[in-house]
């Protein structure tokens, strides 16, 4: 899942971000025996859970809260949602065949059913995967939910001409995924799913996937009639099943959402209908908008921000409840086009980086931003400790100007100087046109070349999630967050061939021998997987280098003094919406 800009749904997270060196939260990691790092943990699931959702003590009812961010997502659209932040909002509107619920006491996630009446039942065979479908429940309109149409929702997910940016495994797992390309070009005729009854959805598949129901978990697994389906326009106004619904949409500025009259709180485990408006404002200035969350002067005590707080704004915290602290399973990278960037620059790219001054030009913590020296973060099972030359996360890289000669004459030996160094960056945003300066100076005294495009904010995600962009650096995802807790959602959907036609790929490779080492690491047992997903980290770094870590992320986002029950969701390193209420309405 990717990340807020820098993911999409992460799951359950495994192990303690602290085994990194962060600080502990009051947020635990999910299930199981943390104290066994070499065996792969459970994930926790209650597939009997039932709703409603046990009240939230103390909560009240009424007003609006508003959500102040810096970053913009660029869709709402169910089947193309893969942001964190798209998640979390999406699950304010849409209800899938699971979800997770963060235990009262713990705050571990556990899958549970949503829409379904259960987490699947998977043959013998483990190519079939039967739901049973939760019965009465209707849209916002009032209108039925017809089984038809989750099965409709899942054929429109392989629409990629068109919804490019959402989540693929589908392809990679599903009966025929690799050949059907959604119902606008192929029909609706599709022999990996089947509706036999008014209550029963079955899930074909071409090879096992165990973790299918923590994939259901997704938005795109929402049902959608097929009459209200307006293609790139749908999400002006979706078809809402959760608490609350669209109100508005201007796209790259605001979002506002109202309380939806036709969800079904006795039949949902984990979400509350609180607050009767959502105010989601965009491409906000950050440091402005955190300043004025700390402040909480009038309505801005009803407002929160979910970009960790900005490093300078620290000795304004006066009251620490106002930040919320907790893990993430996540890394940030920088993406380098292996297709255009020989390796032996992508190495000298990485000596380049600034990364001390980066930080701060960034605002960047060192408890909420771990220097990051591997793909996997600390968080997901596998992760294993490493450094290679250069991919540290720390260093002054070409400020320093012993470090920039040395650079300057590798690529003079390589016959590459004025390599060209092309990347896109928010034109609209202070921190962005910050780190654009810095960034040009330290490539530029290393000898290369620098071409940056600045762009506005609202359309930096469309454009560096295009394969074909202009630029070599910083396609693609820009961080990653587990989609489930496990190598499994990290390698194969970022690093195999197909990921770069599915927009997901970081660093564009294109290896058939790759391909088949992370095939073979995914056949195997969960425990099996463990030390083979090290190893296939390690490969990929040392001989292909597609990206260089930055770091590992934590939270810690402030809120404004009249907000209750904000915590962190794991899963995803953002706000939990769905129980937040105004202890003053």
């Amino acid at each position: 899942m990717q990340w807020k800009r820098i993911t999409a749904v992460a799951a359950t997270v495994m192990l303690a971000a602290v085994a990194c060196g962060s600080p502990s939260s009051n947020n635990g990691s999910g299930n199981g025996n943390t104290g066994d790092a070499g065996k792969a943990q459970e994930k926790a699931t209650d597939p009997t859970l039932k709703g409603p959702a046990p009240e939230v003590e103390g909560a009240k009812k009424g007003g609006t809260v508003t959500v102040l961010s810096d970053v913009t997502p660029d869709t709402f659209d169910p089947t193309n949602i893969y942001y964190v932040d798209g998640n979390q909002i999406g699950k304010l509107m849409y209800r899938a065949l699971t979800q997770y619920k963060l235990d009262d006491k713990t705050g571990k996630p556990i899958l549970v059913p949503d829409l379904a009446e259960d987490l699947g039942t998977k043959s013998a065979d483990g190519l079939t995967w039967t739901f049973k479908i939760k019965q009465g429940l209707k849209y916002m309109d009032g209108s039925p939910i017809d089984i038809k149409d989750y099965a409709y929702a899942i054929k429109r997910s392989f629409a990629h001409d068109l919804y490019d940016a959402g989540p693929t495994y589908q392809t990679e797992f599903f009966k025929d995924g690799d050949k059907y390309e959604g119902p606008y070009a192929s029909g609706d005729n599709y022999s990996g799913v089947e509706t036999p009854d008014a209550s029963t959805l079955i899930i074909h598949l071409r090879k096992k996937f165990d973790d299918l129901p923590f994939y259901a978990a997704f938005p795109m697994f929402t049902p959608i009639p097929k009459a209200k389906d307006t293609k790139q326009s749908y999400d002006q106004k979706p078809m809402a099943t959760g608490p609350y619904m669209v109100e508005s949409y201007t796209a790259g500025t605001q979002l506002k959402l109202t309380k939806n009259p036709n969800w079904d709180a006795n039949s949902d485990p984990v979400r509350h209908q609180y607050v009767d408006k959502w105010d989601f404002k965009f491409s906000q200035d950050l440091l402005k908008v955190q300043r004025q969350v700390l402040a909480s002067n009038g309505a801005d005590a009803n407002a929160l921000s979910y970009s960790n707080l900005d490093a300078t704004l620290v000795p304004e915290v006066k009251d620490q409840s106002q930040i919320i602290r907790g893990q993430s399973p996540c890394t940030s990278v920088l993406g380098l086009d292996t297709r255009k960037i020989p390796l032996e620059v992508r190495k000298l790219i990485a000596q380049a980086f600034p990364f001390e001054s980066w930080r701060k030009v960034r605002g960047l913590t060192p408890d909420t931003a771990i220097p990051a020296s591997t793909i996997l973060p600390p968080a997901v099972p596998g992760y294993e400790k490493f450094e290679l030359p250069g991919l540290t996360g720390t260093g002054k890289g070409a400020e320093d100007p012993a470090v920039a000669s040395e650079i300057k004459a590798k690529l003079k030996e390589l016959g590459k100087e004025n390599f060209e160094l092309a990347w896109y960056y928010s034109n609209d945003d202070k921190i962005r046109q910050n780190q654009n300066q810095l960034w040009t100076q330290a490539f530029t005294a290393a000898g290369f070349k620098v071409k940056s495009v600045g762009v506005p904010k609202a359309k930096i995600r469309t454009l560096t999630n295009d394969p074909s962009a202009p630029v070599n650096i910083g396609q693609g995802p820009a961080g990653w967050c587990s989609d489930w807790p496990a190598g499994t959602s990290w390698f194969p959907v970022l690093f195999k061939s197909d990921a770069v036609k599915l927009s997901n790929s970081i660093g564009m490779i294109q290896d058939k021998t790759l391909d088949a080492e992370i095939d073979r690491v995914a056949a195997l047992t969960p425990d099996e997987q463990l030390t083979e997903w090290t190893k296939i980290d390690k490969k990929i770094l040392q001989d292909y280098l597609p990206a260089v870590p930055l770091y590992y992320s934590a939270s810690a986002f402030p809120i404004g003094k009249n907000l209750g029950h904000v915590i962190n969701d794991v899963t995803q390193g953002m706000p939990e919406f769905t129980s937040i209420y105004l202890k003053q309405p």
